[in-house]
C-alpha cells in the first residue's frame, strides 16, 4: 500500500516547562526577565558596534551580526512561550509550529557559523597579526557573514520540509514550550527514520563541522602562543579568546547533548531543561561575556552612558 503524508491536526499543544499552576508566576517573571536582559544587552553590542568608530573592526562586526542572531534566537520562542504560560489552550497553529521550527534552526545554525567565523577571527589576530586588515577586508567580512546567512536557511529549510513528510494523528501535546524537532517527533504517528539520520548526519557534519573548525583554530592559536617567551603577553594574548571560548563551550555543551543521541534516549524533561541553556541563557550571557571581558566594549558603553547623561542635563 502506498504511504500517504497527511495530517489530521490542525494545531499542537505546547505544554510548556511546568504544568504546575503554582509555578506559571516565578516562570513567567524568570523567563520575562531573561528575555528583557537579552534583549537590552544584545541591542547595546548592536548599538555600539555601529555607533562607536574604533569598534569598526572585523571582530565587533561578527561579535553584531552574533547579537543579531540571538535576539532572533530567542525572539523565534521566549514570546510565544511568555503568552502560553496564562493562557487556556497553550496552542499553536500547524503552520505556526513549523514556521518557528524554521526560525529557530536557522538562527540556531547562524550562531553555530559565527562562532566559527569569530574563530577564524581570532586566529588571523593572534597567528597573523601584521595581516590581519589584509586577510578581513570588509568585503570578506560581509562575505562570510552572507554565506552564513545562506547556509543556516538551507539547513533550516531541509529540516522543516522533512518535518511536513510526518503524520500527526490523535496525539497533538507536546512536551516542551516550543515546537522543537525531537518533541514533535516523538508524538508523530509515521516513521521518522529519514528525519533521524538527516539529524545525526547532515546535523552533525554542521555542528561537528563548525565546531572541529574552531578547535583546529585554537590549535594554532595556543602554538603561536606557547612561541610567546613573556608569561604576561601568553596570558593577555590568550585571553583575548576568553570570551569566545566560554560562549563555545555553553552552546555547543548544550546543543550536542540534546540533538546527537537516538530519539528512544531522548529525554524530555532533561531535554527542556538543556534547551532553556542554549535558547535563552547563552544568548542573555553573550553580552556580559563578550562585553565585561572587553576593554574597549566597556570604554565605548561608558562613553555612550556619558553622553545620554550630559544631555539629559541640558
Amino acid at each position: 500500500m502506498e504511504s500517504t503524508n497527511w495530517t489530521s491536526v490542525s494545531h499542537f499543544i505546547l505544554l510548556g516547562i511546568s504544568t504546575h499552576p503554582k509555578e506559571q508566576i516565578p516562570l513567567f517573571v524568570l523567563f520575562l526577565s531573561m528575555y528583557t536582559i537579552n534583549m537590552s544587552g544584545n541591542l547595546v553590542i548592536i548599538m555600539l558596534t555601529i555607533s562607536t568608530t574604533h569598534l569598526h573592526t572585523p571582530m565587533y562586526f561578527f561579535l553584531g551580526n552574533l547579537s543579531l542572531a540571538d535576539i532572533g534566537f530567542t525572539s523565534t520562542i521566549v514570546p510565544n512561550m511568555l503568552l502560553n504560560i496564562f493562557s487556556d489552550t497553550k496552542t499553536i497553529s500547524y503552520i505556526g509550529c513549523l514556521t518557528q521550527v524554521y526560525f529557530f534552526i536557522s538562527f540556531a545554525a547562524m550562531e553555530n557559523f559565527l562562532l566559527a567565523v569569530m574563530a577564524y577571527d581570532r586566529y588571523v589576530a593572534i597567528c597573523h597579526p601584521f595581516h590581519y586588515p589584509v586577510i578581513l577586508t570588509r568585503r570578506l567580512c560581509v562575505q562570510m557573514v552572507a554565506s552564513c546567512f545562506t547556509l543556516s536557511h538551507l539547513h533550516a529549510l531541509l529540516h522543516t520540509l522533512l518535518m511536513t513528510r510526518l503524520s500527526f494523528c490523535a496525539n497533538n501535546q507536546i512536551h516542551h514550550f516550543f515546537c522543537d524537532l525531537y518533541p514533535l517527533m516523538k508524538i508523530s504517528c509515521s516513521s521518522t527514520y529519514a528525519n533521524t539520520v538527516v539529524i545525526q548526519t547532515e546535523g552533525v557534519i554542521i555542528i561537528n563541522g563548525a565546531l572541529t573548525f574552531i578547535i583546529i583554530s585554537y590549535a594554532c592559536i595556543i602554538s603561536a602562543i606557547l612561541h610567546i617567551r613573556s608569561a604576561i603577553g601568553k596570558w593577555r594574548t590568550f585571553s583575548t579568546c576568553g570570551s569566545h571560548l566560554t560562549a563555545v563551550a555553553i552552546f555547543y555543551g548544550t546543543l550536542t547533548w540534546v540533538y546527537f543521541q537516538p530519539l528512544a534516549s531522548y529525554s524530555e524533561a532533561k531535554g527542556r531543561i538543556l534547551t532553556v541553556m542554549y535558547t535563552v541563557v547563552t544568548p542573555m550571557l553573550n553580552p556580559f561575556i563578550y562585553g565585561l571581558r572587553n576593554g574597549d566594549v566597556k570604554a565605548a558603553f561608558r562613553k555612550w552612558l556619558n553622553r545620554i547623561w550630559n544631555s539629559g542635563l541640558k
